[in-house]
This record gives structure tokens, C-alpha cells and sequence, in this order.
């Protein structure tokens, strides 16, 4: 049967939705903690009781494993996994990122995954590490391509098949790989080979692969960022638009004794104190879990469940319209998350399109702030104001004789009907005392106001601190203080 993903709300380009492969389904976003039958601190099971409602394993360890080939054969991946949710297979391409080479064909891992009952697999796709040249890129591209064809072809156009997209750090072969997947008929479009960018903390690269892909990846498709495993970064991953994670970093991190949160990790040898609610912490001491028997067990479920409860508070911050904040306040734990976020920004106008037109609350936490989508869309709509012949805008409370109508100005939108005053995203803004970055936003949707009614007198009331940034960024206007 095909895989199909219904869109139910959405925030920036996050999106709520329902990911169907068969008979099961996920809500997403989603997290699909990695599952490796051979090195498993926390079992399937235990996993679908934490409420993970998908998981992922490497099909080419079970194809290799004499502990576990026959039995997945004979009795099906569920069942030897115990476990009764979506399960999605790699192919073997992350031992071929590796090891540079696997003993396995495309049609052979298809035909074994197939066999085994996974609920969505994946082709034998080639990724290409961001460091590659152009000449690398488009050659693997060109042959990850050719499995995805390959596979259509001979497995049929309604299997449960995943559509990597490839093409390393080149922006324009995202943007092709992406279409090209979608002209195939793929719905389920995992984002390949960006591991390396996320270990080194590139998030800027990041964010500019993703939208790359973005681009091409038809809107109604659901997306997998291939290897996204830490919490801190599914907040700003879901608002390019990512749908899917999957992670080995609860028991990886785990290994070397760090313990996860959701703005980062720490050393668990440094801590005096476990700052977490879930039950390993509330029921052992940093000492006692330092020194427990069963450390690496008890991190790694401390870990996972973290990483389930990050991806909970995004789906609700969806539903409430609040993923913006999210996003500020997960990426502010780390200068290159943040660099990550202003990477995100500057992508606002295009992301536009795809935000809701409500919500319920604009909170300003910054400059960062000025450049929302919000921000952007209500500049947008300033053209559509009717004015009289002459208009003040009143960035002081004045109302001053000689005018038709009187503008209040709330900043970072600029000048508004009285009547928007309640309606969003005036009414439902909160800000501190004015700064500068927000007046200078401001400011420029004054002077879109201007130039979109150029048969109107609009004068600006001004109090005499901010005389400087209006005159900045409204030459020529006329300024009464």
C-alpha cells in the first residue's frame, strides 16, 4: 500500500500531521529512535510504552546477522522486534557513508526489506558528504537517482518506498534532487548525508540544504531529516519544515556517560544535580545513577525520553501557534544554533507563505524578532489600508488637529487601523520598551505605507528619541515632534 501523509495545522513551515504506511500510522512530528538488534540498551517495547509510535533499523545489519536474518525472514520484523508500531528500514547507506562500500545491491536490500515486513523502505541511495566537490555531487546524485527509478519500476508505484534526496551542499541540486523525487511519485522524502553537518554544528549549512530541498519537495509530501538526533535541534528542523527524525543519540550519548536536555548535553560525571522530571531522575541521585551498574541503561531511557517529550512540546506549539518562540528559545543554547536561526530568517519571506494567518501570541524576544513571518506578512497588508487624504502616524499617542485620521504605531508592525487594535498580530503582541531594531522595523512599514498610497499626505508624530532611526529609515518624510 502507499504511504500517505495528511497535513492537519501548521506554524511557519512546521506542519501537524498523520504519516500512514499500511495499516499504521504515526502522528508527526515524529521521532524514530533508532533500533540496533545487536546493541540495544532500551528494548522496542519499552520504547512503544515511553509512547514512540515509530522506529528505525538498518536492514542491512539484519541482513548480515546470523543471529537474526532467518528470524526476521520467517517471522517478520515485528514480531522479532516486539513491536507493534511503524517500522521504517535504512538500506545500508549509512554503513556505506562509513565504510565507503556495502556488500549489497539496491534491488537486493528493496527485496530483503520487503521480505521482512518493513512498514517503509529505503533505496540504496549514495550520500554525498557536504565537503564533496560538484563533479562527486552530481555523479552520485545521478546514480541515487537511478535506484530511485529502478526501485519504482520493478517494486510498483504504491510500495511503501522513501525518496532520498541527495546532492550535497549545492543549493541547486537539493532544489533538483527534490523535484525529481516528487515527478517520481515518492510521498515520504528523507533529507540524506547531512549527519556531518549537524557533529560539526553547521546549522547555517544546515538550515540552507533543508530549504534547498524544501523547494523542490512537493508541499504535500512529509520529510525525514535523516539523523537528526538531538533535542535542542528539532525545534528549528520542524520549522523549516521537517517532519521526521530518527535518532541513535539517546544511547550513543548514553555510551559516553552525557545526559540530554532539552537546550543541550552535559557531562554526567559534572553534575551535582539531575534538572528532570522524567522517572530515572526523580528516583536516583546523580551519584547513585553515576555509579549504578545499569548507568548506560538508565541514561539512555533518561535520553529518549527527553527527546519524545521535546517532540510532544513541538506539536503542541504548533497547535497553539507558538513555534516562533520555540525556536528562539532553543536556538539562543548555542551560538551556532542561533547562527542556524538567523540562517532560517533570512528565508522568512518565502516561509510566509506557508504560516498561519493567526495566533496566539506574538511574544518579542529580540531583534531576531523583526524578521518573523508575521512581521513580514502584516507589511505585506499595510497596502491594503484604505487612508483618507491625510493620515498622522501617531508614534507618540498624538492626535493632532489638521489630520482625517490619527494611526497608532505599534512596533514591529508599524501604524495600524484602530479598528485592528484587538485583531492579530497587534493585539496579541507582547513587547518591552522600545529598542531600536523593533522601531526601525516599525518604521519600515511606515514607509511602506507611504509609498503604497502615494496620493496622501502621511505625517509621523514623533517622540524626540526616536527622531534619528525615522528619518533613517523614512527619508524625506515629514516628522512633527
Amino acid at each position: 500500500m502507499p504511504i500517505t501523509f495528511e497535513i492537519l495545522e501548521k506554524d511557519i513551515a512546521g506542519r501537524l500531521g498523520r504519516l500512514k504506511a499500511g495499516k499504521r500510522s504515526v502522528r508527526t512530528p515524529a521521532l524514530l529512535p533508532v533500533v540496533n538488534p545487536h546493541l540495544q540498551p532500551v528494548t522496542a517495547g519499552e520504547m512503544q510504552a515511553m509512547g514512540a509510535e515509530g522506529l528505525i533499523t538498518n536492514a542491512y545489519i539484519f541482513s548480515r546477522s546470523e543471529d537474526f536474518r532467518e528470524r526476521a525472514l520467517s517471522l517478520g520484523l515485528h514480531r522479532v522486534l516486539g513491536f507493534d508500531g511503524l517500522i521504517m528500514t535504512d538500506s545500508g547507506s549509512f554503513q556505506l557513508s562509513v565504510y565507503g562500500e556495502v556488500e549489497i545491491t539496491n534491488m537486493e536490500t528493496l527485496w530483503f526489506q520487503q521480505s521482512i515486513g518493513s512498514d517503509i523502505f529505503v533505496p540504496l541511495d549514495i550520500p554525498t558528504p557536504p565537503d564533496a566537490d560538484r563533479a562527486q555531487a552530481e555523479k552520485e546524485l545521478g546514480l541515487t537517482m537511478a535506484r530511485l527509478r529502478e526501485a519504482k519500476e520493478l517494486l510498483g508505484p504504491d510500495a511503501p518506498l522513501a525518496g532520498p534526496v541527495q546532492g550535497g551542499r549545492f543549493q541547486d541540486l537539493r532544489e533538483q534532487a527534490g523535484r525529481e523525487v516528487g515527478e517520481l511519485g515518492f510521498s515520504f522524502c528523507p533529507i540524506g548525508a547531512v549527519v556531518p553537518l549537524m557533529e560539526a554544528y553547521r546549522y547555517g549549512e544546515l538550515v540552507e540544504v533543508v530549504t534547498a530541498s524544501k523547494k523542490g519537495i512537493p508541499a504535500s509530501s512529509c520529510v525525514h531529516l535523516f539523523g537528526a538526533g538531538h533535542p535542542a535541534m528539532f525545534a528549528l528542523a520542524v520549522a523549516m519544515g521537517c517532519d521526521i527524525f530518527d535518532s541513535a543519540a539517546y544511547a550513543l550519548y548514553a555510551r559516553e556517560r552525557r545526559y540530554l536536555t532539552p537546550s543541550g548535553s552535559a557531562k554526567l560525571d559534572e553534575l551535582q544535580e539531575l534538572p528532570c522530571p522524567c522517572r530515572i531522575c526523580r528516583t536516583h541521585s546523580a551519584e547513585e545513577l553515576r555509579t549504578s551498574a545499569d548507568c548506560e541503561r538508565l541514561l539512555a531511557l533518561h535520553n529518549l525520553q527527553v527527546s519524545l517529550a521535546e517532540i510532544s512540546r513541538i506539536r503542541q506549539a504548533i497547535q497553539d501557534g507558538v513555534l516562533w518562540e520555540l525556536v528562539d528559545e532553543r536556538c539562543r543554547s548555542h551560538p551556532q544554533l542561533l547562527k542556524g536561526y538567523r540562517a532560517l530568517l533570512n528565508h522568512a519571506g518565502s516561509l510566509e507563505a506557508s504560516d498561519r494567518v493567526s495566533k496566539r501570541r506574538f511574544f518579542y524576544r529580540g531583534s531576531e524578532s523583526c524578521a518573523r513571518t508575521e512581521v513580514i506578512r502584516y507589511h505585506a497588508l499595510i497596502e491594503r489600508i484604505l487612508l483618507p487624504p491625510r493620515v498622522l502616524v501617531s508614534m507618540d499617542g498624538r492626535e493632532l488637529p489638521g489630520f482625517d485620521l490619527a494611526l497608532p504605531f505599534r512596533p514591529p508592525f508599524g501604524p495600524y487601523p484602530p479598528e485592528l487594535g484587538e485583531t492579530f498580530p497587534i493585539g496579541q503582541s507582547e513587547i518591552p520598551d522600545w529598542d531600536e531594531a523593533m522601531v526601525s522595523a516599525g518604521c519600515r512599514g511606515i514607509r511602506r505605507l507611504i509609498e503604497s498610497h502615494p496620493g496622501c499626505r502621511v505625517a509621523i508624530s514623533c517622540p524626540d528619541e526616536w527622531i534619528g532611526v525615522v528619518r533613517k529609515e523614512v527619508p524625506g518624510a515629514e516628522v512633527i515632534f
